[in-house]
């Protein structure tokens, strides 16, 4: 399975809408789309905040650790948060209950060897599969 199925499958395991109507799924690619890096970017503002275990442990093979809204609220910060719920149409504490059920589930799911994705071996698939729909 190639890295771009990978993501789309990602996007597919928690792009349902939640009971309050918001789609989760675009909060966290909020999230990962600011964070400067990317994924990679994300771990190291984790790993950062002193949430090292936790994360390692979503990009790990094994189970992961849970995270609660309030330590998203506090590795993010409530600027980031705002701007994310405003994006949702929700209230920031919804996002940060969001983000706390459904962060892990995707950064497991785009590490699914235990190792966070390349970056350029990402945009090769990307370009290959948008030249295929465009030209082929």
């Amino acid at each position: 399975m190639g890295l771009l199925d990978q993501v789309l499958g990602a996007a597919s395991a928690v792009s349902s809408q939640s009971a309050d109507g918001s789609n989760p799924l675009a909060g966290i690619l909020n999230v990962l789309n600011s964070q400067q890096g990317g994924l990679s970017g994300l771990v190291q503002t984790f790993e950062g905040g002193g949430l090292g275990d936790v994360v390692k442990s979503w990009v790990s093979t094994g189970d992961n650790l849970p995270v609660s809204a309030e330590q998203i609220q506090s590795i993010l910060g409530n600027e980031q948060l705002r701007q994310i719920a405003g994006s949702l149409g929700i209230d920031p504490d919804q996002a940060a209950s969001h983000l706390a059920q459904y962060l892990p589930l995707l950064v497991d799911q785009l590490s699914p060897s235990g190792s966070l994705p390349n970056t350029n071996e990402l945009m090769a698939e990307g370009m290959s599969l948008l030249k295929g729909r465009l030209f082929g």
